[in-house]
């Protein structure tokens, strides 16, 4: 990983810019949003069967890996394919790694996925970390040597 000063050196060689933490948030809010609503569709007829709290609760737990496995396949996928998921499109904001300032290899995007769902799992944490960071990073960004950039 090179050190800060000679990515913000290269960042500004190559006329990028760093994207913003807000930006960075609703971008993460879409993702969020387009994830809940698939959910509902698949879980909708059968959530309606459920007939008390405890029911909705353990059903709802149960599906939980399940959750976790398409986030993790949302981010991977988007992020290796476009540098992107729905929601950084919309925002226009991308993934890039560190040492080409291009989209993340498979590795990189898979490990920047898993890290961002445990990132959620403990409080957001993760997330947090980047308003103290000089280039924004994110404990997922961190661990996949990425960035996020303006696109």
């Amino acid at each position: 990983m090179l050190d800060e000063e000679a990515l913000f050196q290269k960042l500004h060689r190559e006329g990028l810019s760093l994207a913003t933490v807000n930006r960075r948030g609703i971008a993460m809010f879409i993702d969020e949003m387009l994830i809940s609503i698939l959910f509902f569709f698949i879980i909708q007829d059968h959530l309606s069967a459920l007939t008390t709290p405890q029911e909705v609760l353990a059903y709802t737990q149960s599906l939980m890996p399940y959750v976790l496995a398409i986030k993790i396949l949302y981010q991977a996928l988007f992020v290796g394919l476009y540098g992107a998921t729905l929601g950084k499109m919309a925002v226009k904001i991308k993934v890039v790694d560190q040492v080409y300032l291009d989209i993340p290899a498979w590795g990189g995007s898979f490990i920047r996925a898993v890290m961002r769902v445990v990132s959620e799992i403990l409080f957001y944490f993760g997330f947090v970390v980047a308003l103290f960071s000089p280039l924004k990073l994110t404990w997922h960004d961190k661990f996949a040597k990425t960035l996020v950039v303006d696109a």
